[in-house]
């Protein structure tokens, strides 16, 4: 089995950089799936209240029999719901049946609401209170993390952002890491938009490699923290030997060289949606 690396973040706590991801997996098929990533070696698992699928990836967990202590498990906050962060983080756990998460994140800043600094307030509760293990944030950019950074007792460990090579969000990369957080990545391969360029595709023929490998190999030289999402049992068992995987320099720059802009989700700046 390949050895999966892992990430240290800002409070000690160490995350392993290569996780699984289940959002838009169907409440019924999120168990099977969860089951076979666990089986396959994954030990972190991403979820959020908004996938509406935590309480299938608590009974995948209870159901695998692995000690709790070799698992990482991260939940969200609504943005409906960060006006009442301690009360749906309490949801959340009973959903999991989890006495504790390893990672909690305010799943989207939603600037127009203005309540973000506030939701991070009770985060730090949870967190002081032993609720998570680490608190963090997700798609938030530079100008979110500094208003953050001027209130917080607690710098957030982690920012997960839509990150792949058609989309690599230096300017937040960049704030995030300046500030101490790990940067992790969401839709690592673009939902699949990157997976047809010619020189993921040319790279992968080199290596004798899936395009999927070559992308996520780009992430974890990179220090990113990825979280890709397949129901094929046999795609999870690719996507985790990609920890396997060496690129050069000049690779890694090539990848790199595939920047677009190409937004595949929400715009951070005006997402709004209450995810109720």
């Amino acid at each position: 089995m390949t050895r999966i690396p892992a990430v240290v973040l800002n409070n000690g706590v160490s995350i392993p950089q290569l996780g699984f991801g289940v959002f838009q997996v169907l409440p019924g098929e999120t168990q099977e799936a969860v089951e076979a990533a666990l089986e396959a070696g994954y030990r972190h698992i991403d979820t959020a209240a908004a996938y509406r699928n935590e309480a299938a990836v608590g009974r995948a967990i209870r159901a695998s029999g692995l000690p709790r202590e070799e698992l990482f498990i991260t939940t969200k906050l609504r943005n409906g719901e960060q006006h009442l962060a301690r009360q749906a983080f309490d949801n959340s756990l009973a959903e999991l049946r989890l006495d504790y998460v390893d990672l909690y994140l305010i799943h989207w800043p939603v600037p127009s609401q203005g309540l973000y600094v506030r939701a991070w307030k009770e985060l730090e509760k949870i967190h002081s209170d032993g609720g998570a293990r680490a608190i963090g944030v997700s798609n938030f950019l530079p100008e979110h993390l500094e208003a953050l950074a001027a209130e917080a007792q607690t710098t957030p460990a982690v920012n997960q952002l839509e990150i792949h090579p058609s989309l690599q969000q230096a300017a937040a990369v960049q704030k995030s890491r300046e500030l101490g957080l790990a940067v992790q990545a969401y839709s690592p391969l673009g939902q699949g938009v990157d997976l047809d360029q010619r020189v993921i595709t040319s790279l992968a023929a080199e290596r004798g490699a899936t395009p999927a490998q070559i992308i996520l190999a780009w992430h974890l030289a990179q220090g990113i923290i990825a979280i890709p999402k397949t129901v094929n049992p046999g795609r999870m068992a690719e996507n985790l030997a990609a920890a396997g995987i060496e690129l050069t320099a000049e690779e890694i720059a090539a990848v790199s060289g595939l920047e677009a802009g190409n937004r595949v989700g929400a715009d951070p700046a005006r997402a709004a949606f209450s995810q109720l």
